[in-house]
């Protein structure tokens, strides 16, 4: 699979007009306040591919509260789950909004779901969070946050599924020594929006594995960001999404090393097929000039299996000391490779088998990540069922 010369590997493409640049991702802005944010039109770097009339009133603040989501855990018996106000004291601790949603959710949330993993401890099960949204026609604003105390190690599947319009943060604090596997998976109804924030942040020897499949929903947008505390982070960020005709899902990571001697390695494949199925993956690194002794990777891979779908992919890697131990990025898109099929229809293996093997064999790598049986089989059901969807 060969690097593509343009942004989806297939054809040349206009945006339609100029592009509001950022001259670095270390001069984000961020703010608490969704008024601190201009209303985006489309052309800024952020939200050029996202199509904006498809949000329902997210972006510009005309999407009002008119439901709600509901948040369960089923959690380890060792887990303390609470429910609080946005005063509380640990709220924010994973990061601050940097978009304009991001802000509108964090302004709007009525109660905070917090689920704490306690100190020096081993959680003896996975904990499941399951959003489920406010229904079709409503709008609603979420907020959890997954804290690893210092020295725990602990498995969470938040699982959003339903209808409407959903923006959330999701905070995902690692407080030192901790370890924590967070699997996100959106398998929305048809009609849903969703857009949401990951905020991480890891202190001192965290390890953080963060895994985000996308499979349902007519328009996700997910922005996962790690920051760290202090030396010795180790973030894993892994992704897998599989869009049909009409889906539009978007994953947009970055990773900011401001401090010495962290770890960060991400990689995202995604598949297409259908008239109008859309997938963008932006990938954002930046190496401070303090974050020395930085190990970092990333990779994305996106396989079409159809006319008239199309994926943008956009990797970028920002440097600014010398003083590292390695980085790297690498993107690429196309089709299925004729070598393959050809290898296994010479094997007798009929070519509709063939393809659907091909595309097992593309995602494994990121389904082995997902350390939760139940979950990694009923994703690979899901994938199944998309192939024979279209009779690949």
């Amino acid at each position: 699979m060969a690097t593509p010369t343009t942004q989806h590997g297939l054809t040349e493409h206009s945006h339609g007009g100029a592009v509001v640049p950022q001259s670095s991702r270390g001069d984000r802005f961020t703010s608490y306040d969704v008024d601190a944010f201009e209303v985006p039109g489309g052309r800024e770097e952020d939200w050029r591919f996202t199509p904006l009339k498809r949000l329902n009133g997210l972006h510009n603040g005309t999407a009002v509260a008119s439901g709600s989501a509901t948040v369960d855990v089923s959690e380890s018996p060792e887990v303390r789950v609470e429910r609080v106000a946005r005063d509380d004291e640990r709220i924010g601790a994973g990061g601050v909004p940097a978009d304009r949603v991001s802000a509108q959710a964090w302004s709007s949330f009525t109660q905070a779901t917090v689920v704490t993993f306690p100190k020096e401890t081993k959680t003896a099960r996975p904990t499941i969070v399951t959003v489920t949204g406010p229904g079709e026609g409503g709008v609603a604003f979420g907020h959890v946050q997954l804290r690893a105390e210092a020295f725990a190690e602990a498995v969470v599947v938040v699982d959003y599924r339903g209808s409407g319009t959903y923006a959330d943060n999701l905070e995902i604090v690692a407080l030192d020594g901790s370890r924590l596997t967070v699997v996100v998976v959106h398998d929305w109804s048809d009609d849903a929006v969703h857009v949401g924030a990951h905020l991480a942040k890891l202190g001192r020897d965290a390890v953080l594995k963060h895994t985000v499949v996308t499979i349902g929903g007519s328009l996700v947008r997910v922005s996962p960001t790690v920051t760290y505390g202090d030396k010795g982070g180790d973030a894993d960020l892994a992704g897998l999404y599989f869009a049909d005709a009409d889906q539009h899902l978007e994953h947009r990571t970055f990773v900011d090393h401001a401090v010495p001697n962290c770890r960060s390695n991400v990689v995202y494949k995604g598949a297409l097929q259908g008239d109008g199925a859309h997938t963008v993956w932006i990938g954002d690194v930046l190496i401070r000039a303090a974050a020395e002794g930085t190990n970092t990777y990333e990779l994305n891979r996106n396989l079409v299996l159809t006319d008239g779908a199309r994926a943008d992919s956009v990797p970028n890697l920002e440097i600014e000391t010398g003083e590292i131990e390695g980085a790297g990025h690498a993107s690429a898109t196309g089709r299925f490779d004729d070598e393959q099929l050809f290898y296994l229809q010479a094997r007798g293996i009929p070519v509709e088998q063939a393809r659907r093997l091909v595309v097992r064999g593309f995602f494994h790598e990121v389904l082995q990540k997902i350390g939760v049986p139940e979950v990694r089989d009923r994703l690979e059901a899901a994938i199944e069922a998309e192939l024979q969807a279209v009779g690949a």
